[in-house]
């Protein structure tokens, strides 16, 4: 067993060049037993890439990598996870429709004379899980029936079914409700203090203080800074070597007019189980912010407005016309737009080119005569995507090239091409770095400039606090607080969302 401290990784000058990218410029990293190193950098950093050279799945060009004190180069996922790299995904790869032991051991079953012992393998997923602290997950389940949280911890009792010594987590918080990111941090400390060694990614510069022991900053693929302390580092240092900037959230000043006449009335909204009469509205040029933990029914009161979910009371109205419920196609002709959460498996076709995601809801308006006009299409989106300040700018790239926060913006942009009237946002800065959770806030203060009203829903306070004119409280289903955004503070959100009580309506059955 590695010795605590002691160094278990280390890459030096590491290399990888794509057509026309330079992902990693000569990276420098140093992993020691029993820590977690957090890595930090803009979206377009390196970080994924960086990633994927540990996990198999890309061959640096240059550079040296060093394991355990040998040469490192695993030719496939497969072979770094043998050598004991494990690697737990942003977007999980688990089969939803295979139980949880059968997740745990995929690849690598147990088995005799040709046969899987389900038995051996339930049995020894059963172990892991209570290592993780979490008996209570049945082995046999299928993984689609989990939480968020629990199937992140599937993807530990694999990590840990391989015997990983290092477990890189990419953004492990993001689908995180607070009090299971309290959950996370205890068992990557109990993994720590088994010699285990975290890699642990994030964008979110509190968690580096609360769970991380060193930190490294990766920008425009070279590492800008290495082991600085991650406690004691100054935020203002750490941003700096990330962005060129100074401070972590960049909010735009409000524009200090009175918004316009009313264009979304939303009245006794109900879904059982989700959401219960819910009240709200927004004026042109007004931007209003729901805040709540996940479960609180706020991504759900989202797509209930956009027709997306059907409700089962209520109205939604849109300028004095009522919507019909679950009807999207006469939502977006009302001129409702919205950018979900989960951007790659609900707003973006990942393989098609740039140009052609941002006029899908546009798209009727580059037909002639039968066929599309692809050249003022493609005009189209380059405009947006300058106005965007989108990296790189070629519209005919496909979409999944782009980095998060690029991508976002690809499904912003969308709706600035059309005659957008309210836009719902839900998470908009998720996944999302610094500099380029800067741009999207001055975008979205200057859609409301325009006009345009908008309804966001994000799980970070600050930025609802920052960006929103007006904010809703959620919690349990219900709207628990409605209040000008200067009269609110974070703590007292937090503690409406999370310690108080409800203060007015039953809780859902």
């Amino acid at each position: 067993m590695t010795a605590p401290g002691e160094v278990v990784l280390a890459l030096s000058g590491v290399v990888k060049t794509f057509p026309g990218v330079r992902a990693l410029d000569g990276v420098e990293l140093e992993v020691r037993a029993g820590e977690v190193h957090c890595l930090l950098g803009q979206n377009g950093a390196g970080k994924s890439t960086l990633i994927k050279v540990l996990a198999g799945v890309h061959r640096p060009d240059e550079g040296s990598i060093t394991w355990l004190g040998e040469d490192f180069h695993p030719a496939t996922p497969q072979a770094a996870m043998r050598a004991g790299i494990a690697t737990i995904y942003q977007e999980l790869d688990l089969v939803d429709d295979l139980s949880v032991a059968e997740n745990a051991f995929l690849g690598h079953e147990p088995h005799r004379a040709g046969f899987v012992r389900r038995a051996d393998s339930a049995q020894r997923t059963r172990e892991i899980l209570g290592r993780l602290g979490h008996p209570e997950i049945p082995p046999r389940r299928l993984v689609r029936s989990l939480p968020a949280a629990g199937k992140q911890i599937v993807s530990m009792a694999r990590a840990l079914s391989h015997d990983a010594r290092l477990i890189v987590m990419d953004e492990p918080s993001a689908v995180l409700a607070h009090d299971e990111v309290g959950n996370l941090f205890r068992i990557i400390r109990e993994l720590t203090a088994q010699g285990i060694a975290v890699v642990y990614i994030s964008h979110r510069l509190d968690e580096i203080r609360e769970i991380g022991d060193r930190v490294t900053v990766l920008k425009d693929g070279r590492t800008t800074a290495a082991n600085l302390p991650a406690r004691t580092t100054p935020t203002k240092d750490l941003v700096s070597r990330m962005t060129g900037r100074s401070i972590e959230y960049v909010f735009p000043p409000r524009a200090g007019r009175e918004p316009g006449p009313e264009l979304l009335a939303v009245r006794g909204l109900s879904r059982d189980g989700e959401f219960a009469n819910v009240d709200l509205t927004v004026r042109e040029g007004e931007i209003v912010g729901i805040a709540g933990l996940v479960g609180s029914g706020r991504s759900e009161l989202l797509e209930t407005i956009y027709g997306a979910r059907r409700a089962d009371a209520g109205t939604v109205e849109m300028r004095g016309k009522r919507l019909r419920p679950g009807d999207v196609i006469a939502a977006v002709k009302a001129g409702l737009g919205m950018a979900p959460e989960e951007r790659k498996s609900q707003a973006l076709l990942l393989g098609e080119p740039i140009h052609r995601n941002m006029t899908l809801s546009t798209f009727t308006g580059y037909a002639r005569g039968g066929f599309t006009d692809v050249a003022t299409e493609r005009a189209k989106a380059q405009e947006t995507a300058d106005r965007l300040h989108l990296h790189p700018r070629d519209v005919n790239r496909a979409v999944r090239t782009l980095s998060g926060g690029n991508q976002q913006k690809v499904v912003v942009g969308r709706w600035l091409l059309g005659d957008t009237k309210l836009l719902l946002l839900d998470e908009p800065t998720r996944g999302v770095d610094v500099g380029a959770r800067a741009e999207l806030y001055q975008l979205i203060r200057g859609l409301a400039e325009r006009g345009v009203g908008v309804l966001l829903v994000s799980s970070e306070v600050p930025e609802v606090l920052g960006l929103a004119d007006r904010v809703l409280v959620m919690r349990e289903g219900h709207v628990v607080r409605e209040a000008a955004a200067d009269d609110l503070d974070e703590s007292a959100v937090l503690d409406l969302v999370m310690a108080g009580s409800l203060l007015e309506g039953e809780a859902l059955a």
